[in-house]
């Protein structure tokens, strides 16, 4: 059996998020291989006389915006920013995210919290009916006293945390800091464990985003599905 193609799902609810996008609009940019699809189709708007500017999560989707011709907004400055499009690596019913795969959780989100509409687009897989599971919970924290911002972390959650490491050595995010993935079986309580993570000092930012979905775009084999939140 030939396994599905995630990757044309991938793009399939991407160029589906991309027509929310109205001229004059500012554009928050996602980060991760859902995202890329958005900034590109973003950028055969630009070039086809759409105008907009935008605000990226990462140095990485900033090079690709600007490869795009998309304009970017000072990051030092205050946004007004209309609609921010990210990806997931996990969502449950309740449109409440993990994100942080990437690394870009803690930019991801202060974009997310400042745009006016949240759009999130992801593959079929990445829906699941509780948060946790084969996906660890990634989270920022500032390197000093690592080690026991990390147990206590152990302690809250009962679960395991894992120092997060690339090529043998600490990952490090663009603001310097290091990333732990915790492993917790099930999320059922995200709001809960959100606001109890957010007291122990040394945490910089979660991968939850909890409330903050405003529409989810699903690609799947027979074309995507546009849902929206109960609150809007």
């Amino acid at each position: 059996m030939t396994p599905p193609d995630l990757d044309s799902f991938k793009k399939a609810a991407a160029l589906k998020a991309v027509e929310f996008i109205r001229d004059g609009m500012v554009v928050g940019l996602g980060t991760g291989s859902t995202a890329k699809h958005m900034v590109i189709a973003l950028g055969e708007k630009v070039r086809a006389g759409m105008t907009l500017r935008a605000v990226p999560t990462s140095q990485e989707t900033a090079a690709l915006a600007r490869q795009s011709g998309i304009t970017l907004i000072d990051t030092d400055n205050r946004w007004d920013i209309d609609i921010a499009i990210d990806g997931a690596d996990q969502v449950d019913p309740g449109f409440n995210l993990i994100k942080g795969g990437g690394g870009a959780l803690l930019k991801e989100k202060i974009v997310a919290a400042s745009a006016r509409q949240f759009v999130v687009v992801v593959d079929e897989t990445k829906r699941v009916k509780v948060l946790g599971g084969a996906f660890p919970l990634p989270i920022e924290i500032i390197p000093f006293g690592w080690g026991s911002t990390a147990r206590e972390i152990e302690t809250l959650t009962r679960s395991p945390v894992v120092l997060r490491e690339r090529n043998g050595t600490p990952f490090k995010t663009e603001a310097g800091n290091l990333i732990v993935d915790v492993h917790l079986a099930r999320i059922e309580q995200p709001a809960d464990l959100e606001i109890a993570l957010n007291q122990i000092p040394g945490i910089v930012e979660t991968g939850l985003f909890v409330g903050r979905t405003d529409i989810l775009i699903v690609g799947k084999a027979s074309g995507t599905e546009t849902l929206r939140a109960k609150n809007i």
